[in-house]
Order: C-alpha cells, then structure tokens, then sequence
C-alpha cells in the first residue's frame, strides 16, 4: 500500500494496535490521545466505544489538522457487565472466573479523521470469544505472568492467554485491539491509502 501526501497519526500507545498497522504495511506516527477514559458514562457497548473512539481521535486531531488520525477503545462485555482492565490480582481472578467457559463480546470502535477536510467518519466492531473451562492453577499462574493487567477482560488473545480461548466468532484482530479489515477498508475509501501492485508490503504513509 502507499498513502495519499498526508501524514497517517495512530492516536494510541497501544503495542498491539501499533504491530497491527505495521503487518498491515502502514508507516505512521503514534501520538497518544490524552483523553481521560473515566471521564465517559458507560452506556451501549458499541456507542460507548465509538464515543471513547472519536474523542480520542479528535483530542489527536485538534493538534494535527492537516493530519489523518486513526483512534481506537477496546472494552469487554459479558451479559450485562463491562470488563476493564484490571488493577490487582484480585480484581483479574475475578475476571476470568466470569469468564470462564462462557461467551463474551469483545467491542472495538474506531474513528478516523482528517479535521482540515472536515471528515470524521466512526465505526464499532464486535466479536464473540469462547473460553475454556478454567481452572484455578490456571487462573493463578496467568495471573503472575502479568499479562492481564493492561488488557480488557485480564486476558491477551496474542498472548499467553491464547490458552484460554476455545472459539471466536468475528474477526480476530478485534479482539486484539483493531479490527484491521474494517480499518483499511476505511482508509481506501477515504482515499488515505492505495493499492500499489508493485508494493506488497513496506508501505510509506
């Protein structure tokens, strides 16, 4: 792929969305949002992450209006309950008994704009992971490797915590932080990337 002349900004500091952009061919720079996350009432899982989405987007916009701006929010969901990421132990042992054999609903909202052409455009994409049955020496020892304590639900599907999945339906890299597809799809659209049949990977942007 190969850009248009504007300069491509990932609004998040994100490891995972990051390596996401990059295997799909991008060059960008990352400028994180400094939106406060708290600060948004939870509501609908999908509009609360689109809301979370374009805040972010436009915090990072704001600042660079000549610039495309990509800005994402992952949160889980399961029956009425959103998961976080959590802050002790305690709070991920908890999770993952919720999550143990049962369906859950992983939602990322994305919203990409370019605020010097006045475009904003916004989605929200979800997916339904399976878990295994877990048991407690397994949620023990995932819990002290650390992993879950940045990530939604306490679990990394690109992780160590690939373990705990059975199934999903949807896409995959939803789950991770971006659904990728629908994110390109976007930005060929809005004329932000081509196709370049010469290039295949190592795109400028």
């Amino acid at each position: 792929m190969v850009s248009t002349r504007r300069q491509l900004i990932l609004a998040s500091q994100s490891p995972r969305r990051r390596y996401l952009l990059e295997q799909a061919g991008l060059t960008f720079s990352v400028i994180p949002s400094t939106v406060d996350e708290n600060a948004t009432e939870l509501t609908d899982p999908a509009d609360y992450v689109k809301t979370l989405a374009r805040a972010k987007t436009m915090d990072v916009a704001d600042r660079y209006p000549d610039s495309w701006v990509i800005g994402a929010d992952t949160i889980v969901t399961i029956g009425q309950a959103i998961l976080g990421k959590p802050s002790s132990p305690a709070e991920a042992k908890a999770m993952l008994i919720q999550l143990s054999g049962q369906s859950h609903a992983v939602f990322t909202g994305f919203a990409i704009a370019c605020k010097e052409k006045k475009i904003l455009v916004c989605d929200a994409i979800q997916t339904s992971v399976q878990f295994k049955a877990l048991s407690d020496a397994e949620i023990d020892w995932y819990i002290q490797t650390g992993e879950p304590f940045d990530k939604a639900g306490a679990y990394a599907i690109q992780g160590m915590g690939t373990f705990l999945v059975r199934r999903i339906n949807g896409s995959y890299t939803n789950v991770v932080g971006l659904p990728v597809c629908e994110v390109i799809e976007a930005l060929i659209k809005l004329g932000v990337v081509s196709l370049n049949r010469e290039t295949v990977t190592g795109a400028k942007v």
